[in-house]
């Protein structure tokens, strides 16, 4: 597996793209790691501190998300190097899609990420650039529909993103028209703890469950999991977090998503614990389940080695690359907690978002929420039941997941 890895992770991306923005300090990438089957895939972050090498590592990585959810197509990823809460955001992000234009008429595709918005803010300024939908590129370099049928599955993917859920099993509040994009990658953290279980032996049920990050994809792993009756009693965020050692209960983790502000946790003043304190405690809970939801590269070896010595079982990932390694995929942290504990693997775990693109682009489909969430479920369960297949023992999961995946691509 590490000879693959090591010749993936050498390959020179096929495209690199690169950005000045005219107007203020932001600097932009979008990197193509390849063309496979005629397209690419990717979302848009920005941060502050943003390099290329992020976005490098994160495109290689979602090409390997894709030999789990498909299309069969390379992987990408843009990044914008700028403040996201600098008023600025909304031209930088008009100049820049105006620029990168022309790859997604073509050849790549592409949707939200870190601190960049589908609904609100993708799909309305890449209409406005002209393009049809910010997965166009991948309509025409690799489906290459007719242009009716394009046009048929394009208006699908446009409404299946930001459909309304109806149903109360997959919505906090079906009053508040959260949609599938609002929770479909969370769902998929997990279901990815409820298949291993099932797969691997044992039951969610009663399982204690840590949560790093409350955003989007923190929160709604939070939530379903808490549905499913895992105990969660601890969640950490940038502003505080809540410790409950006997586990909140479902409706006050569905408080706690109610009444989040954006993408942070809000508790009462008696229930926030300051970042500097619960940063110490949390990491020593006793807890099988552990969600790294937060941004990339934060777990250290010694916050997981603590969590291994108080029980912890299975680790989902929500977060791309969630250890605090340099290295593209498998780091030594990386390799370390696969060889103690289950470790879903990112491409697996939080490819939700990936699966609903591939769901609405391939075929008419359709449009309930039962259909749009079973089917992300049965992918995810499909790619951890390949695991097992190969490998019945709960230590290196993630290394047998890679290997599967990059015998594909190398």
């Amino acid at each position: 597996m590490k000879k693959l890895l090591q010749a993936y992770e050498d390959k020179q991306p096929e495209i690199i793209f690169n950005w000045k923005d005219p107007e203020t300090e932001a600097e932009g990438w979008a990197v193509i790691n390849s063309l496979r089957g005629g397209a690419a895939g990717g979302g848009t972050r920005m941060r502050e501190g943003l390099d290329l090498n992020e976005v490098l590592s994160l495109a290689k990585t979602m090409e390997v998300k894709f030999t789990v959810s498909g299309p069969p197509i390379g992987g990408a990823k843009s990044g914008i190097n700028f403040n996201p809460h600098d008023p600025r955001k909304k031209g930088v992000l008009e100049r820049w899609y105006h620029a990168v234009a022309p790859l997604l008429k073509s050849y790549y595709g592409t949707g939200g990420d870190l601190n960049v918005d589908e609904i609100k803010e993708v799909i309305p300024i890449t209409e406005d650039a002209g393009v049809w939908h910010p997965q166009e590129g991948v309509f025409n370099g690799h489906f290459k529909p007719t242009e009716a049928d394009k046009i048929n599955r394009i208006g699908q993917l446009r409404l299946g993103v930001i459909k309304p859920l109806e149903s109360s099993r997959y919505s906090p509040d079906v009053s508040r028209k959260y949609t599938v994009a609002d929770m479909i990658t969370g769902y998929g953290v997990a279901e990815a703890v409820r298949h291993y279980y099932d797969i691997f032996g044992g039951n969610v049920m009663g399982k204690r469950a840590v949560i790093q990050g409350f955003g989007n994809v923190g929160g709604a792993a939070a939530f379903y999991l808490a549905q499913m009756g895992a105990k969660i009693v601890g969640i950490l965020d940038r502003t505080g977090g809540v410790i409950k050692e006997e586990g909140f209960s479902f409706e006050e983790i569905k408080d706690f998503y109610l009444n989040k502000q954006g993408n942070n946790l809000m508790a009462s003043a008696d229930q926030m614990i300051p970042f500097d304190e619960i940063n110490r405690k949390i990491w020593e809970l006793q807890t099988e389940i552990f969600a790294p939801c937060a941004a990339s590269r934060l777990i250290t070896k010694d916050q997981i080695s603590k969590m291994i010595g108080t029980g912890l079982e299975v680790i989902s990932c929500g977060a791309n690359v969630p250890f605090a390694d340099k290295e593209i995929f498998f780091g030594p942290i990386m390799e370390y907690a696969d060889g103690k504990v289950s470790l879903i693997p990112d491409f697996i775990s939080n490819c939700g978002m990936a699966r609903v693109f591939a769901y609405f682009m391939e075929k008419r489909v359709g449009m309930d929420d039962e259909l749009i969430f079973k089917d992300t479920s049965d992918t995810i369960r499909k790619a951890i039941l390949n695991i097992f297949k190969q490998n019945q023992s709960k230590q290196n999961l993630s290394e047998t997941g890679f290997e599967i995946a990059l015998k594909q691509l190398v």
